[in-house]
């Protein structure tokens, strides 16, 4: 509309419209749906949109999303890492376990500094209420944990552990054997994956061997 007073174009903000004018609220709700099950590229190949409209259109539909979802209030949270491209580029992910929600996401690194972002964001009363932390063996994780949420619990995943436990015992075995020599490191040789597998999962012979070269390494 052109203004009679200033003489400039007026825009009329109508409730209806999506944050892009061109297209109605509701449009960008069902392309928000479209892009959770299927990739930006296919949405906008099979409505006949640009790239960039499709993603400006999902962008309200997330913010859309986390305005109903509320601000997160987390008693127990995952703390893990993706990679984002090669050459070990990482961003943060922290999750509602409880929810089984993602609720933060890092922009920088994997950095103590960068997980500090999101206790601050989350604010001191709500890291108080925090009592349980689930993360990997990361080193700045814990002590980002540690230092905003003292009284949670930090329980390492069970992947992390089992690795390191399968690199002490592969390691000890490699010590055998360099001690070792003749008919004893015969037999120490191709046990590896005898002494790291689970007991059901190997038949009796196994077993006894497991057994076997387990006493040898001990004596």
């Amino acid at each position: 509309m052109n203004c009679r007073r200033c003489g400039g174009v007026k825009l009329e903000r109508l409730d209806f419209l999506a944050d892009n004018p061109r297209y109605t609220e509701r449009f960008a709700m069902d392309v928000g749906r479209r892009c959770s099950r299927a990739s930006v590229r296919d949405v906008a190949r099979e409505l006949g949109l640009h790239w960039h409209t499709v993603k400006d259109l999902e962008k309200q539909y997330m913010r859309a999303q986390l305005a109903k979802a509320g601000a997160p209030s987390p008693v127990v949270i995952g703390i893990d890492e993706i990679a984002v491209r090669k050459r070990h580029t990482y961003r943060i992910v922290v999750s509602d376990l409880l929810t089984r929600r993602a609720i933060w996401f890092g922009v920088e690194d994997r950095s103590e500094a960068s997980l500090a972002q999101f206790y601050a964001e989350l604010g001191p009363k709500k890291c108080g209420q925090v009592r349980l932390a689930v993360m990997d063996m990361w080193k700045p994780f814990r002590n980002a944990s540690v230092a905003a949420a003292p009284q949670a619990a930090i329980l390492f995943d069970k992947f992390h552990i089992m690795r390191h436990l399968g690199d002490a015992l592969d390691k000890v075995r490699k010590a055998e054997y360099a001690r070792l020599s003749g008919k004893d490191r015969r037999f120490i040789k191709g046990q590896k994956y005898t002494l790291l597998s689970r007991r059901e999962n190997l038949t009796q012979l196994a077993q006894l061997e497991a057994c076997f070269a387990f006493l040898r390494e001990t004596e």
